[in-house]
């Protein structure tokens, strides 16, 4: 569901009753379109969250955090500067529109109080983040907009802020039945809910086709059916009345509502939750994660993939010269045939007719020769072409297993790289690649990465689990655990190695389990129902000298078939 007009006014209705007369604590800019105000309340401390992202924009009240760069953006400078300390005076939303409006009490430079402004513009690829004094006078935008991106509407400093141009469509909130009845009978042959999105703002296609099923009769939808289902909607909106739910797949979330819809059939379930942010943080969350990581590490993806291209190409390649290398033992034959039939040949011959004494009935073949050389000169050439494959294919055969034990490292690369969370964990990465030579050192970030931990839980019985989240972090845990510990690790798939800390104690085979799952999830293949993780202790895992990060070896292994799954305590 698009963050439409109506979940714009169950955002702000639960935010205001929960944030007003709240003061500023900090204000972080974790992404170039998002900033995080950190709120004290009576309730203790709070997170509004505000994204301007052009694929997931939204306000909400999160839980989550998120890593912050080292050095904070301009925007970020100038909301220090202007509202550290300020206190919410209220949240509103503005008319219909998917405009928040958040009224700050500040300070001045001399201590006086003044109020501050802080828009937040929920429109898709045109959002926004605007910061303006009391009269409109703008004094920054998280996207600044000059005259070469817009001739309609600038929101540079110094300018006067206004609304993003209306739409020629009506207000549902004001609508009244005759004026519905009206616009439907103007429109005989609209579809239900193109009729409503092209009539109406703030509304999403997916509350228009809400609406519609609602209006559904036993005898189809006539206009006052829809007409009656489109006030009871506008009605529990007008009411504050919102109740949240998430629509599953699977376990996919596919869309959210602030109301139940009935619009879905059989295989798609529906799940209540506490709060409007709480619903729209969990159906975001994943998913936003995905979109950023992309757009950070696009140029590292790109790097992956053009080098598994190039070595898919190679072993293309060096399979067809590796075909013609089974040739080699017909040249050798012909070498001896020359050879014990050199009697009967002489210099000048361009062929020989020779009994072929490896055949079962001793047949008579024949043998192309060079006119120039000697007999014993032509058994020579196909002795050196007899060499020459047979070290040509060795050779490839052991430059096609480099090439595929390359590839099987790259997408491991590429495995850490769609499970990465936040700038230190792609940077580690990239740290990893440039060791590994498929990066320049000169493309490696300017700042210093911080060190990231890996991840870490415990199993029902109380055992430490250590998961890494990259190759880097999988030797890290792998080289540095005692004999006795437990190592785990998905079949023949990419993945992160987990390790059961176990201090020379035995543990339960829930705890096993509970390990082996933590693998499963922590893998390529965690959206599969059953996985098959290998497991040994840490005493039979060797690392190769001079094998690529992550790489080792193990002989004495037992398996586990398990569901993947993410135990629910975290170290």
């Amino acid at each position: 569901m698009a963050f439409d007009a109506g979940m714009v006014r169950a955002v702000v209705l639960e935010a205001d009753a929960m944030l007003r007369g709240a003061r500023i604590e900090k204000i972080n800019q974790p992404e170039k379109d998002e900033i995080v105000l950190t709120l004290h309340t009576y309730e203790g401390q709070k997170k509004l969250s505000i994204s301007a992202s052009a694929n997931n924009p939204k306000v909400l009240i999160s839980t989550s955090s998120k890593e912050n760069p080292a050095s904070p953006p301009t925007f970020c400078t100038l909301a220090r500067k202007k509202i550290s300390g300020a206190r919410i005076l209220s949240i509103e939303q503005i008319g219909f529109e998917r405009v928040v409006l958040i009224n700050l009490d500040a300070k001045d430079d001399m201590g006086f109080s003044r109020v501050m402004k802080l828009y937040a513009e929920i429109m898709g690829r045109y959002s926004n983040i605007v910061l303006c004094e009391e009269d409109g006078k703008i004094l920054g935008a998280i996207k600044p907009v000059d005259f070469t991106t817009s001739s309609k509407r600038q929101l540079l400093p110094g300018m006067k802020y206004s609304l993003p141009p209306s739409q020629d469509k009506q207000n549902p909130l004001e609508e009244t039945e005759e004026g519905f009845m009206k616009r439907a009978s103007e429109s005989p042959s609209a579809a239900s809910d193109k009729f409503i999105t092209s009539n109406y703002i703030g509304i999403s296609t997916f509350m228009a086709r809400e609406i519609a099923h609602r209006s559904v009769e036993t005898v189809g939808v006539s206009p006052r059916s829809l007409c009656k289902a489109f006030f009871e909607v506008m009605s529990i909106i007008k009411r504050g009345e919102f109740t949240p739910y998430i629509y599953i797949e699977g376990e996919r979330p596919i869309e959210y509502s602030f109301i139940k819809a009935y619009q879905y059939g059989a295989g798609i379930t529906e799940e209540r939750c506490d709060s409007i942010s709480a619903m729209i943080e969990r159906f975001y969350l994943s998913r936003d994660n995905r979109d950023r990581t992309r757009q950070r590490a696009d140029d590292l993806f790109k790097i992956i993939s053009n080098a598994k291209s190039k070595l898919l190409k190679k072993i293309a390649v060096q399979t067809e010269e590796l075909s013609e290398c089974a040739r080699k033992d017909e040249y050798k034959r012909m070498g001896d045939l020359i050879t014990s039939n050199m009697y009967m040949l002489k210099k000048g011959m361009s062929r020989a007719e020779v009994v072929d004494y490896y055949s079962e009935n001793c047949d008579t073949v024949t043998i192309t020769l060079d006119i120039r050389l000697t007999p014993a000169q032509n058994a020579q050439v196909h002795y050196k072409k007899y060499t020459k494959l047979k070290t040509a294919e060795g050779i490839l055969s052991e430059q096609i297993e480099k090439a595929k034990a390359e590839i099987a490292y790259l997408e491991t690369v590429e495995d850490s790289l769609v499970r990465a969370i936040g700038a230190s964990e792609i940077e580690q990465i990239r740290e990893e690649l440039v060791g590994s030579g498929y990066l320049s050192a000169g493309k490696r970030s300017m700042s210093r990465p911080q060190r990231v931990k890996p991840k870490g839980y415990y199993t029902s019985g109380g055992y430490l689990l250590l998961c890494g989240k990259n190759n880097t972090q999988n030797d890290e845990i792998t080289l540095r655990a005692s004999k006795t510990d437990w190592w785990f690790h998905v079949k023949g798939a990419p993945g992160s190695h987990v390790v059961m800390v176990c201090d020379g104690e035995e543990p339960d085979a829930k705890d096993f389990t509970e390990a082996a799952a933590l693998a499963a999830f922590s893998s390529s293949v965690s959206t599969s129902p059953i996985v098959d993780v290998d497991y040994t202790q840490i005493r039979y895992i060797k690392k190769p000298s001079g094998s690529k990060p992550g790489f080792v070896t193990y002989t004495t292994y037992w398996s586990a078939h398990v569901k993947p799954c993410e135990p629910t305590e975290k170290a």
